[in-house]
């Protein structure tokens, strides 16, 4: 290889980790926690570590795969959105073909992992996929798109059960509920920081669709999610649940001092508010993780 093209691969595949979002963890992360929650409980302690591995694996290529089709469905969008307008895509520092054949690439790497789970759990990740295919495309006509993403996101909680249990039981579905309001939560306070460029757009949102109302939703979807956590941390084997509820409050304190940070409705608090909410769901990881025990 001469000693030009390396440094010109080296800058093609730098756009290729910015269009799959490898730079931005804060994505990966969001999915990630619920997913980690639902393994540890499903287990009652340490996954086994192959199956732990898999679903690692499988979180951040279904995270990337969603940003390449989310930037390919709207590329033509983002370059009217201030947050959005220095997308490889959009800004036209990739063709087209190329984020398609990277999500191809993607997606056939997290279907490459189906084979390390049980038909159960393959079913729902069939379904998770075509979800998240179709979401990009429901900010055209559907006033919570959120909703959608709030399923796509919950996912992870239902296959790992079904990978490690054969089945899905009750607090299980307890858990994708919560996490379904909590992706609600901080999806909400996303689009805050798009609203007005959306409103421009005739895109759809939560923000634009709840309107004043909007803290308020971000606040009851916050109290639904904690209260669906207080059911899981009651189910919990065993008795002294300390590590888990000391977690379980600690979430609680993050989301109170998220509402009140977004309250202003300013474009960088509710940005930062966005990304704050990593700290949310890891705690209750490290509470069930120190519950559970690690053995």
């Amino acid at each position: 290889m001469s000693t030009l093209a390396l440094p010109l691969l080296k800058y093609r595949l730098g756009l290729y980790s910015r269009l799959a979002r490898f730079d931005k963890p804060i994505g990966t992360l969001l999915l990630l926690w619920p997913t980690l929650w639902a393994l540890w409980l499903a287990a009652g302690g340490f996954p086994e570590f192959s199956r732990l591995v898999v679903f690692l694996l499988g979180t951040l290529l279904m995270r990337s795969a969603g940003c390449v089709l989310n930037d390919i469905a709207d590329r033509k969008f983002d370059r009217h959105v201030k947050r959005t307008r220095d997308r490889v895509l959009t800004a036209g520092k990739v063709y087209l073909w190329e984020a398609v054949v990277l999500a191809v690439v993607l997606l056939l790497g997290a279907a490459a992992l189906l084979l390390f789970l049980n038909d159960l759990a393959i079913q729902y990740a069939f379904t998770a996929v075509f979800i998240a295919a179709v979401y990009p495309y429901f900010k055209r006509f559907f006033s919570v798109p959120q909703a959608m993403l709030g399923i796509a996101f919950s996912f992870g909680i239902p296959m790992a059960f079904a990978d490690t249990q054969g089945q899905v039981p009750v607090v299980a579905w307890v858990m994708v509920i919560g996490n379904f309001f909590w992706t609600i939560a901080y999806d909400t306070i996303y689009a805050m920081v798009d609203r007005d460029d959306d409103l421009k757009l005739g895109m759809r949102s939560s923000a634009i669709t709840f309107g004043r109302y909007d803290v308020v939703v971000v606040a009851v979807s916050y109290a639904i999610f904690i209260w669906c956590m207080l059911i899981v941390g009651q189910s919990l084997p065993g008795s002294g649940h300390l590590a888990y509820w000391a977690s379980w409050l600690v979430t609680v304190a993050c989301c109170v001092y998220l509402i009140w940070r977004i309250r202003t409705r300013d474009r960088d608090d509710c940005f930062a508010a966005f990304r704050a909410n990593n700290y949310v769901g890891m705690p209750l990881w490290i509470g069930l993780a120190l519950q559970l025990g690690w053995s």
